[in-house]
């Protein structure tokens, strides 16, 4: 379309690079190209200095050496005076500060996390950032009744189907407990089942006690096609509690954590004190508790293997000091997990923390802004697993499948800030600067180098509105939730595409009292 005099209207000009920005952005860019991606490098938030760092190695090392921790099994009594532990008259059992040295330089350096499939192996070192699923709901939350209920096994599979879809959700370790499953070792073993046939990304998964573990690994086997091919690419963790704050062992939950290394199952060494509670109440106490029992945790692994892969999974949890309530939204706790993802580099072992949670009831802007701040700051931080960040509601206790797929739009934006800005002759645009104003048409819109570049260096939300307000109610005004909920029945409606082989499941049924429908 032209004007009287031949010149390409200004109504043209516009409608040809809106056409052709449209076609850029529906073309799937490869992997390497994404703007946003797993295992990107952040690191470059640092709230704590290097000598705050050392004081709390310190500390740690203080409390290891003469407070030391209560209450190991029979079995880890055995593995950590073997290695050099020394227990006490008062049963506890106290690190010297060689020893946590020495295990330190043993400690694997570098995890991978194996997904089932080959294409989601997340590499753990460094500051490669990785955004997942955790925790233990209780309940789920209903968005359209506005309340909870008990969430179930079928919950459970449906968000790990949506995890499978979502692609800033890096992995899937289990949100929520099988709250209609009441024997505990059908719901640990049902659990493994609904999760790895909702996703073939990395899995975590927790065991109520230490005889559950065999036959947990036995239906892994039958997944992987053998102990040969689990062994060589585990695709589920063991999310260990293995600590009961302050500074004591969890005795069932360390025996779990020695029958999973055995087993050949990468553990996280999950310490989740609550600052002002069950940890001290200033963030630097709270993380200095964290660092002697994940260290602690660190030298037990090595006891029973050297090198075994473990994360230090420093998780301390801030409350609200006026009424006791966990403040998973706070800034305060954004702090503490940034904290702890820098003592994470400090020592130079993979490690993992909370973030991303919110203590807001339904997905509404508190949530928003309590999921982003937490999110934003452990992603700059360079933690390398971001445990519950998406779908985590009312201070862990709900989660929410509409939330877990906003989740995806929050943490996609999160990843462009962990990014940053990368600064070279062709960002710096120069050339494009002179030629848009020397001659040019005096805009950047429809160039040959926006074009470029709008898929490489912008994350666009699936779900976030973007409209003027004229085209939001020509929309209908659609509704975010809504939106959510649309995404949700679609995911849903598929067949997951991690579903065994019908010989291999049926195989599985046979042996294990599987709840899921078939």
């Amino acid at each position: 379309m032209t004007d009287q005099s031949g010149t390409p209207s200004r109504a043209s000009s516009r409608s040809g690079g809106r056409a052709a920005r449209r076609s850029a952005r529906a073309s799937a860019l490869p992997d390497h190209m994404r703007p946003v991606r797993p295992g990107m490098e952040g690191g470059g938030l640092r709230p704590l200095t290097q000598e705050g760092m050392e004081r709390i190695h310190r500390a740690a090392l203080d409390a290891l050496e003469t407070i030391g921790l209560a209450d190991a099994p029979p079995s880890g009594v055995e593995y950590l005076t073997n290695a050099g532990c020394i227990q006490g008259d008062d049963g506890r059992i106290r690190f010297p500060r060689a020893l946590v040295e020495d295990m330190l330089s043993k400690a694997n350096r570098s995890v991978t996390l194996c997904s089932r499939d080959g294409r989601h192996d997340l590499e753990l070192s460094g500051n490669r950032v990785h955004y997942g699923t955790a925790g233990a709901a209780v309940h789920m939350v209903d968005v359209a009744g506005r309340n909870y209920r008990d969430s179930t096994v079928q919950d459970l599979h449906d968000a790990a189907r949506i995890c499978d879809k979502l692609d800033n959700i890096h992995f899937c370790q289990r949100p929520m407990v099988c709250r209609d499953i009441p024997d505990n070792m059908e719901m640990d073993l049902n659990s493994i089942y609904a999760t790895t046939a909702g996703t073939t990304k990395h899995i975590g998964v927790s065991f109520s006690e230490p005889d559950f573990v065999a036959p947990a690994v036995e239906m892994l086997h039958m997944i992987a096609g053998g102990e040969d091919k689990w062994r060589e690419r585990p695709f589920v963790s063991n999310s260990n509690c293995f600590v009961v704050p302050p500074m004591k062992f969890a005795t069932e939950s360390c025996e779990v954590m020695e029958r999973c290394i055995e087993a050949g199952m990468p553990v996280l060494l999950l310490s989740a004190g609550m600052a002002g509670a069950t940890a001290p109440s200033t963030i630097a106490g709270a993380i200095t508790q964290a660092v002697a029992e994940c260290l602690a945790g660190l030298v037990y692994v090595n006891a029973v293997k050297p090198g075994a892969p473990a994360i230090i999974g420093t998780w301390p949890f801030g409350l609200d000091l006026r009424t006791g309530a966990m403040t998973m939204g706070s800034g305060e706790q954004a702090l503490l997990t940034a904290g702890c993802a820098q003592m994470h580099k400090f020592y130079g072992i993979p490690g993992g923390a909370a973030a991303g949670a919110s203590d807001s009831k339904m997905p509404d802007m508190q949530a928003g802004w309590e999921q982003m701040c937490s999110n934003v700051m452990a992603g700059l931080s360079g933690l390398n697993m971001v445990y519950e960040s998406a779908g985590m509601h009312a201070s862990l206790l709900g989660f929410c499948h509409e939330s877990l797929i906003l989740g995806d739009d929050i943490i996609g934006q999160a990843l462009r800030c962990v990014r940053g800005i990368e600064v070279n002759d062709e960002t710096l645009a120069l050339d494009q600067i002179a030629s848009v104003c020397m001659g040019g048409p005096g805009h950047y819109l429809g160039t040959s180098q926006t074009l470029d570049r709008m898929q490489v260096d912008y994350v666009y939300p699936s779900l976030g509105d973007r409209t003027s307000p004229k085209e939001w109610a020509e929309l209908g005004k659609p509704d975010l939730l809504e939106k959510a909920t649309a995404r949700k029945e679609q995911i849903l409606s598929e067949r997951s595409a991690a579903r065994f082989d019908p010989a291999l499941d049926a195989e599985i049924r046979r042996r294990f009292n599987i709840h899921l429908d078939a």
